[in-house]
């Protein structure tokens, strides 16, 4: 992701756009990209730096921990952040800070129920007790209930 100084004006510039998944350099992980990295950035220009600030995203296929089965997550960095100092060069690549950002984003233990849509398979519950208000509930304190101390 380039990004020409000269044609950015005083005030700064929006730019928005889509850059290949393969900036990402996930071939060969268990992450697949299923979308190109979209980015919606502010920049501009201060003391010898270029600045940008913004949102990056991209939708990525992975492997969940509970279950070992593929599933889809959108991956979002919402505060996105840098700055380059300028060189000679009329280009500025972010294309290494967008890459970055985003793998930090990505969850080191994936499951498929990190949005609450659906129960993972792969995860054991502890068997659930009628209660009084006929909720079922998990009954995490049967096994004390009948711990004999004398």
């Amino acid at each position: 992701m380039k990004i020409h100084t000269n044609q950015i004006p005083a005030d700064g510039l929006h730019i928005e756009g889509e850059e290949p998944a393969e900036i990402l350099e996930l071939a060969g992980s268990e992450y697949t990209p299923l979308t190109p990295v979209s980015y919606a950035l502010d920049v501009g220009l201060s003391d010898g730096g270029l600045f940008a600030t913004g949102t990056l995203s991209v939708d990525l296929e992975m492997i969940c921990v509970g279950c070992l089965e593929k599933f889809a997550m959108p991956v979002r960095v919402e505060d996105f952040a840098c700055q380059v100092e300028l060189t000679a060069a009329e280009e500025i690549d972010l294309t290494e800070a967008v890459r970055e950002d985003i793998l930090l984003a990505l969850p080191a233990h994936p499951r498929c129920d990190w949005d609450g849509r659906k129960a993972c398979p792969g995860v054991q519950r502890p068997p659930a007790a009628e209660t009084e208000g006929g909720n079922s509930q998990p009954d995490v304190w049967g096994a004390l209930d009948n711990l004999k101390l004398h």
